[in-house]
């Protein structure tokens, strides 16, 4: 069952962070459907997060999708490459959002190595941002989509809260440039997992 948008409404990014993780993200298009385990995640500030693509509010016509509420989709592209997927969170006009950084492979696994060109079931399919975005068949055209309209090609189903036993937290990923943001420990994962990403 996808979660309404109150759900996603919490203006708590990091806590958000911590509760997608366990939670299945899935895709759906025509009569395919692909699906992993949310295994890890990074969150993102837009008012004091020096790492946030909106940081201190700054509307670009990339960020823009930030400010919406709660619920959308953010999907940027990275050195022009990777296609990052992202769930913006809180009210609309704050832009905070959660990259989904790795995912644990359920359903539609032969589709899945299918996109990424591989032919075994490894980490490798999509233990990363990049690589689970193109393991689920998502690109930047899957901007601004609302998670919260059931006729919607991507979607998020609640499962029960990972225990903060089983949570690891540390510095984000490739953020050299956020100053003294940059070792904040905002990126959440599921202990032991083999999906993790590095």
């Amino acid at each position: 069952m996808r979660p309404d948008r109150s759900f996603f409404e919490n203006n708590d990014v990091v806590s958000l962070a911590k509760r997608l993780l366990g939670c299945t993200l899935f895709t759906k298009f025509g009569e395919t459907i692909t699906a992993g385990r949310i295994v890890e995640t990074e969150a993102y500030r837009g008012r004091d997060d020096k790492a946030c693509h909106a940081f201190n509010y700054k509307r670009t016509k990339r960020t823009e999708t930030m400010f919406l509420a709660g619920g959308h989709t953010y999907v940027y592209l990275c050195y022009g490459i990777h296609h990052l997927f992202n769930i913006v969170t809180s009210k609309e006009g704050e832009p905070d959002a959660v990259l989904i950084r790795s995912i644990e492979p359920l359903e539609g696994i032969e589709e899945m190595m299918k996109r990424r060109k591989i032919n075994s079931l490894k980490p490798q399919l999509t233990a990363g941002p990049g690589v689970l975005s193109k393991a689920l068949g998502l690109s930047i055209k899957m901007n601004a989509i609302d998670l919260t309209d059931a006729s919607s090609p991507i979607g998020l189903i609640l499962n029960d809260p990972v225990p903060d036993s089983s949570i690891l937290a540390g510095p984000r990923i490739g953020i050299d440039y956020a100053g003294d943001c940059v070792d904040w420990p905002w990126r959440f994962c599921i202990k032991n997992n083999d999906y993790l990403s590095r």
